[in-house]
């Protein structure tokens, strides 16, 4: 068993887009998918305990990963703080979760869904492949995470408006700068904005530095803006219906 906890693994690695990634991401989809159902249930408690779930999830992920890292001597400041977007939306989804607010879901919705979905279709799990604790604990972070914005946008019944957008946009372009500047302060690469992450990204496509930056703004914006399609065409065809 200590093996699967072992820092130096010795057994095989993560394989992209192998059986057991592809596993992973099917019962991501159908845990979702299981909302449509949730959703039309008169059963509050049974909803309350799913979200519950999903929050317990994000705890127990994010805090076990912390201890591995001390375990195994991994653990710095340079790389381990909450200044990761995905580690920042670990703790925001979780009050989102306990508290419904609504400002917090409108950043879990467009940068939860968008950012973690990105991490689920390329892990940062390097040699650690199944059944190792380390590739479990990213799909269940970065699961739970799109999860957590999905429950509360189909089955608590929340939803983005285009102001949502901006201020999302807004707010992260602040973040990253001060990111940034904590990066070259301690030493340490949060949000990649001094360097693209050694393993395989997204980002290798999108040019060198500082280029890549520019190109992730758009290709995030291009995401927020298609998850916020569904939404928009629903509001123009309420409006239509409205004035015919």
């Amino acid at each position: 068993m200590g093996q699967y906890f072992a820092k130096d693994y010795t057994g095989e690695p993560f394989h992209l887009f192998g059986p057991g990634h592809l596993i992973a991401l099917a019962a991501i989809i159908l845990i979702n998918l299981s909302f449509i159902w949730l959703r039309k249930s008169t059963d509050q408690k049974l909803k309350d305990r799913v979200r519950y779930t999903i929050a317990a999830l994000l705890v127990i992920s994010e805090g076990s990963w912390h201890i591995w890292n001390i375990a195994i001597g991994e653990w710095t400041i340079q790389t381990h703080l909450p200044f990761h977007l995905c580690s920042v939306l670990v703790w925001t989804s979780l009050i989102m979760l306990l508290t419904k607010n609504y400002y917090i879901y409108e950043f879990a919705y467009f940068l939860g869904i968008a950012g973690a979905s990105q991490a689920l279709l390329t892990p940062e799990a390097g040699i650690y492949g199944f059944p190792h604790y380390r590739v479990f604990q990213t799909i269940v972070a970065h699961g739970s995470i799109v999860t957590a914005a999905i429950f509360m946008t189909v089955v608590e019944g929340y939803r983005p408006q285009w102001s949502s957008l901006k201020r999302v946009f807004l707010w992260t372009n602040i973040y990253m700068l001060i990111v940034t500047g904590i990066n070259i302060l301690i030493g340490s690469n949060y949000l990649y904005t001094l360097h693209k992450p050694d393993s395989a990204s997204l980002m290798d496509l999108l040019g060198p530095w500082p280029w890549y930056l520019l190109a992730v703004e758009l290709v995030a914006l291009f995401l927020c803006c298609l998850l916020y399609l569904p939404f928009a065409i629903k509001d123009r065809k309420a409006l239509r219906m409205a004035n015919a």
